[in-house]
């Protein structure tokens, strides 16, 4: 049984046929609504109708980038901004952690395209042994490289009890059908080295209640914790998260444990999911009406 008291997850064939418990949805973007090359069009369908009937959407990602840059992804990919309320990422959430250590010497772990992250915040970007943090936004070039490549840096950081504040959470995401490290690779694997790793994104609290007070904002009104869902395809960040903040985790399986759950029977998945630390209280293969 998960933490949440969830004995048994329950097949849905798609959201309608629960629409009517919930107010908010907090939906994940990256193995939900697109897979980084196109946006699943029965996922947009399902959040529209969503939105029609009176249930807020709100995007949670752990994007390492300020919402304003995932608007402009989503538009490319074709997403209607009817689809959704409001996004926030760990981007968001990262950047407040930057500014309280304003002019700190950092070093920046990660590549060129989350350079928005850090525009107009007070940065003094250095070289790793300057540095006084390190801001870890994924790996340099994640279709060649692993948590494993940084092992000397890393123990170097550690030696010198540099706090590391991980944009990304995630220890993986499906890229075009390709599974390729994040973030939260890099942030694992300096805790297991006894290094201070700060999450700014899901599973943890704060990235869900910026969320929720979108929603509350956008609806001017205050929700319910029991009429919250929560949509994602990872159990370590989607479905933890649902769990610890409280709110029901609806799964989505053809995500980052598509190789363990979409080919299996609903017996075989049933007993998968005995297995993990937490569990959904609903799962589908896709996101759908």
């Amino acid at each position: 049984m998960s933490p949440s008291g969830i004995a048994s997850t329950l097949p849905l064939s798609g959201f309608s046929e629960i629409a009517d418990r919930f107010d908010l949805c907090l939906c994940d973007v990256w193995g939900v609504v697109h897979n980084g090359v196109a946006a699943y069009r029965d996922a947009l369908t399902a959040l529209t109708r969503m939105r029609e009937r009176g249930t807020s959407v709100v995007l949670v990602t752990n994007a390492p980038r300020p919402a304003e840059v995932i608007v402009g992804q989503l538009d490319r990919f074709g997403v209607p901004r009817a689809a959704w309320d409001a996004i926030v990422t760990s981007g968001d959430v990262c950047r407040l952690l930057i500014r309280e250590r304003a002019g700190e010497p950092v070093f920046r772990l990660g590549p060129d395209r989350d350079l928005p992250l850090i525009a107009g915040l007070d940065v003094r970007e250095t070289g790793p042994d300057e540095a006084a943090y390190v801001l870890c936004t994924g790996l340099f070039d994640d279709e060649t490289e692993t948590a494993a490549s940084y092992a000397d840096l890393l123990a170097g950081f550690a030696a010198r009890g540099l706090p590391l504040i991980c944009a990304n959470p995630d220890l993986v995401v499906e890229r075009g059908g390709r599974i390729v490290p994040c973030a939260g690779a890099i942030g694992l694997a300096y805790e297991e080295i006894g290094g201070r790793t700060i999450y700014a994104g899901k599973p943890h609290r704060p990235i869900y209640e910026a969320a929720v007070a979108a929603a509350e904002a956008a609806r001017g009104s205050p929700l319910a914790r029991d009429r919250i869902c929560a949509v994602g395809d990872a159990l370590r960040t989607d479905i933890a998260g649902a769990d610890a903040f409280g709110v029901t985790g609806i799964m989505v399986l053809a995500g980052i444990h598509a190789q363990d759950l979409m080919q299996a029977s609903w017996d075989e998945r049933h007993g998968w999911f005995r297995r993990q630390a937490h569990r959904p209280a609903y799962a589908m293969p896709h996101l759908t009406w």
